[in-house]
């Protein structure tokens, strides 16, 4: 009997759940197509090709300083989950570290009016050391983009295919002043 139900434990046991227990850092750098789905590699290809293109424009050549950027959230429009602030924030990050562009951030103005009231207004804050209201700078640009996706089955063939657009738009003018894709596909066999 207890023999039994011992293989009964261990039956049940062994057809539970698999854990990953054990891991290491991967490299970044290589490529991992794990699924069909789109991925960190793919991100990289598209924010590379964006950052690139954008910093070698005529808009960067010609401006006597670096144009100041509000960059939205990247639309995403295809039929899969694909974190789009990650890739707005890894096509800020190095439009950055670039030096050629500066950003406003959208998010924190709430915050930045708030710290301004309370430094301007509420008696706690030094008046000669208080930020002064009006003394921001205003965007230049807005960058936007997005990416849509297509399937294609076939058999036992499948290709994703990816396109991802980005636009440069001058707020004074309304003028695209730039614009850019990058497409990417993908080939999936089944087993």
């Amino acid at each position: 009997m207890k023999l039994l139900v011992l293989i009964l434990v261990l039956m049940v046991v062994g057809c539970g759940e698999r854990q990953f227990t054990k891991g290491a850092y991967d490299d970044l750098a290589e490529e991992r197509h794990l699924d069909d789905k789109f991925n960190e590699t793919d991100m990289r290809n598209i924010s590379e090709t964006m950052v690139n293109s954008l910093t070698g424009s005529w808009v960067v050549k010609e401006a006597k300083k670096p144009p100041v950027v509000l960059i939205t959230l990247v639309k995403n429009r295809s039929d899969e989950h694909i974190d789009m602030k990650s890739m707005t924030d890894k096509i800020r990050v190095a439009l950055v570290k670039s030096g050629k562009f500066r950003f406003t951030e959208k998010e924190v103005r709430a915050e930045l009016q708030e710290e301004l009231a309370y430094q301007g207004d509420s008696g706690y804050v030094d008046p000669e050391s208080a930020r002064k209201k009006g003394k921001q700078i205003g965007a230049n640009y807005f960058l936007t983009g997005e990416i849509t996706s297509r399937v294609q089955e076939v058999a036992s063939k499948k290709y994703v295919f990816y396109k991802c657009t980005f636009n440069l738009v001058n707020i004074d003018t309304g003028i695209l002043d730039w614009t850019d894709e990058k497409e990417l596909r993908k080939y999936y066999q089944k087993r």
